[in-house]
């Protein structure tokens, strides 16, 4: 039976990384309720919002699972500061390499986005990715996506983010190296948080992973124009930007919305990508226009760019030995299409 005097015994092995100090021993084991095998708990920490206490998170979880806990719910708030002053302050950070967002970083940053849900943003985001990778450029991916994080099971990926010497370091698949909300969360749990928390998380993917030299980075954005994108926009401000949009008139008129903040924030726009275009049968060829027609064309024609590719609907083939359930193979039709896309963005960026 999990006990009070047992949580917090556990918890003893789990330390505030900014403290390098046991949350006990630091006060931060703020309360603790216990109803069956359900276990609540409020945790303060150095600092909140940070890759650290995802870290934080996921080990409490763990750790009190171990214990026999059904369930585990978090609530985070900051230690005071005579409590940190009596913990013995912060510790400096001590990784001195450059950072991705320095001015001279030779990465360029693609941001996708979409005006709306459901136009699949996050589909066109790995593939884009996992192609350029093929075509032999070094790629990362951001899922972005705070809230609707869906990259890693789009990729198959099971495995997390290793931390070293207190960097994180991305999981690699399909040559990409990738980061998402979702490696970080328990069970699929909803991510409850406003918006200052995210923009500290989001800052904390480009500053606290150990990314290396990237060619490529790309940002797989929640759709619309709210807290994260803007956010985005501001910690990038030389970011290219692709659109997806289906045909339908909609879908378009929303994504130009989406394209005139780009364009306001001084974006550079690559192009738009139409997806779910049409439906090919494969007994007769013939082509059925299931969302409209004409909704990329507009798109294009008003935000003044290009087409980067029309991708029509179909299933990426599932091997169950290297499941991915969203990437297309190189030599599948779609993945054909994305060869071209991914070469059209390689002429755009470094004709």
């Amino acid at each position: 039976m999990v006990t009070e005097t047992t949580i917090v015994e556990a918890l003893k092995r789990v330390k505030d990384r900014d403290l390098n100090k046991s949350i006990v021993e630091t006060g931060g084991v703020r309360e603790v309720k216990i109803k069956g095998g359900n276990v609540s708990v409020k945790i303060a920490l150095a600092k909140t919002g940070t890759a650290e206490q995802m870290e934080v998170q996921q080990e409490v979880v763990n750790v009190l699972k171990g214990e026999g806990a059904e369930s585990v719910g978090l609530r985070f708030e900051e230690l005071t500061e005579q409590e940190l002053k009596s913990a013995g302050g912060l510790k400096e950070a001590a990784f001195e390499g450059p950072s991705i967002l320095a001015p001279d970083s030779p990465t360029t940053f693609i941001a996708v986005t979409s005006g709306k849900g459901g136009v699949g943003k996050s589909t066109v985001s790995v593939n884009v990715a996992t192609t350029l990778a093929r075509l032999g450029k070094r790629v990362g991916i951001i899922d972005a996506d705070i809230y609707g994080f869906s990259v890693p099971d789009m990729m198959g990926i099971e495995e997390r983010p290793k931390v070293i010497a207190d960097r994180i370091y991305p999981v690699e698949r399909f040559g990409v190296k990738v980061i998402s909300m979702g490696f970080f969360v328990e069970d699929n749990a909803p991510v409850i948080w406003r918006g200052p928390m995210l923009g500290k998380m989001l800052n904390q993917f480009f500053s606290d992973i150990e990314w290396g030299e990237l060619d490529y980075l790309i940002l797989d954005l929640p759709p619309g124009t709210g807290d994260v994108a803007l956010d985005l926009h501001t910690m990038l401000p030389h970011s290219k930007e692709i659109l997806v949009t289906t045909p339908h008139a909609t879908a378009a008129f929303v994504a130009a919305r989406a394209g005139t903040m780009a364009i306001k924030t001084h974006h550079e726009i690559l192009g738009v990508v139409e997806n779910m275009a049409y439906f090919e049968s494969k007994t007769t060829g013939e082509k059925e226009y299931v969302f409209g027609r004409g909704g990329g064309e507009r798109l294009a024609e008003e935000l003044k760019t290009d087409i980067l590719g029309q991708i029509p609907l179909g299933q990426p083939d599932i091997d169950e030995n290297d499941f991915a359930p969203s990437i297309y193979a190189e030599d599948h039709p779609n993945g054909l299409i994305y060869k071209e896309i991914a070469e059209k963005i390689i002429v755009k960026i470094e004709k």
